[in-house]
């Protein structure tokens, strides 16, 4: 998986709908092969951003779990803490 998609599932507070759209951003990014599309492939990118942030909006508001939430600022630190020893 990319490693700028997270996790956001699970978390208090809940992923907002500006997280949710960075991560479609990224997976269309990614499949496409393209950061910026071009003029002609706008249309198709944008739309193929808007219908994965719709079914992820979808996906995330139908998961159950019992697990607590994740505290995000806990996560960060947590982050943080492994790429200091991964990288320096």
């Amino acid at each position: 998986m990319c490693r700028n998609i997270k996790q956001l599932h699970n978390f208090a507070p809940p992923a907002t709908d500006d997280e949710i759209k960075a991560a479609a951003i990224q997976f269309v990014r990614k499949v496409s092969g393209f950061n910026k599309p071009s003029a002609a492939n706008t249309e198709a990118f944008d739309a193929a951003v808007e219908e994965i942030t719709k079914a992820s909006r979808k996906l995330l508001a139908s998961l159950v779990t019992n697990a607590p939430p994740k505290d995000r600022e806990t996560e960060r630190e947590k982050a943080r803490e492994r790429n200091r020893l991964r990288f320096g």
